[in-house]
Parts: structure tokens; C-alpha cells; sequence
């Protein structure tokens, strides 16, 4: 138990040190992770699972979209429209058992980060 609270410590304090940038980078992963998690659970018929690793995603796309500066433009309302969008369909895939929607994230998701990936390395981000 001690083995966890020492791990707990430790990744309380990491992302404490992390930058906006790289936060941002590792919330898009998590929805990409947490969705292919629940793809696999819809193969498996495991309904809990599915739920559990939607909810994840669903709670990441709330996160971004409350971290949102709106007084940055026009791109803040953009991406607000898109994470909804992606949270109305991770909610179908969730009723529908459907790996269609969860497949469209996913694609979403992966250019969200390239994107991201991008505009941080060339400095236009940070």
C-alpha cells in the first residue's frame, strides 16, 4: 500500500512540474488510450469496462473544454464546438455499443495531437 501512496506522491508531483504544453499532449493521449480501451471492452462485451474507459474519455473532452480561453479567438469556440461533438459521440457508442463513433474520436483525437505537436515545436503554441 505504501508502494501506492509512494507512486501517488510521485505522479502528483510530476504533473505539478509538467508545462500547460505538455499537459495538454498527454490529455489528447489519455483520450486516445481510454478509447481504444473501451473499443476493445465493446469486442469483449464487457459493458462495465466500456463504460468506465468512455467515461474517462467524456471527462477528459469537459477538462479541455474548461481549460478553454475564449478570449484567444475564434480557435477556443472552434475546439469548444469539436469536443462537444466528440462527447455526443462518445456518448452513442456508449448506448449503441457502437465502435464506429469511438473510431471517429480516435481519428479526431490523433489530429488534435499532431496538430498540437506541431504548433508547440514551432514555438506558436507556447
Amino acid at each position: 500500500m505504501s508502494n501506492n501512496l509512494a507512486y501517488a506522491a510521485y505522479n502528483q508531483n510530476h504533473l505539478g512540474t509538467t508545462s500547460p504544453q505538455k499537459l495538454i499532449e498527454m490529455l489528447y493521449e489519455g483520450i486516445l488510450r481510454f478509447s481504444s480501451l473501451a473499443k476493445k471492452a465493446i469486442e469483449n462485451e464487457d459493458t462495465e469496462a466500456k463504460s468506465q474507459w468512455i467515461n474517462k474519455s467524456v471527462n477528459i473532452f469537459v477538462e479541455l473544454i474548461n481549460q478553454l480561453n475564449y478570449d484567444g479567438g475564434e480557435v477556443a469556440h472552434y475546439l469548444s464546438g469539436l469536443y462537444t461533438h466528440q462527447i455526443k459521440l462518445l456518448s452513442i457508442a456508449n448506448m449503441n455499443n457502437s465502435k464506429e463513433e469511438l473510431e471517429t474520436v480516435i481519428k479526431v483525437t490523433k489530429g488534435l495531437l499532431e496538430a498540437w505537436r506541431e504548433e508547440t515545436k514551432t514555438g506558436a503554441m507556447a
